[in-house]
């Protein structure tokens, strides 16, 4: 299983701040999409992937046990 945690917006769109998928061996790439169209408002959003509080590349490949985190955009001033 790979652990899914949504914050700020994302976690609005969600209604959750976390949810557990069984996808160990598939991309960040092919988990976003599964995101999308789980949750369509997702589509368009700017996201970054974080999987073990590194960032991720959309070519990375998920493993077992893998926690991944949503990170929306951030404006700062």
């Amino acid at each position: 299983m790979i652990t899914v945690h949504y914050f700020a917006g994302i976690r609005e769109m969600t209604g959750t701040h976390k949810e557990d998928f069984d996808c160990a061996g598939v991309t960040v790439g092919q988990l976003k999409e599964r995101l999308i169209q789980k949750y369509p408002q997702m589509q368009g959003n700017s996201l970054q992937f974080a999987v073990n509080e590194e960032y991720a590349l959309q070519t990375d490949i998920l493993s077992e046990g893998d926690a991944v985190a949503l990170i929306p955009p951030v404006s700062g001033g």
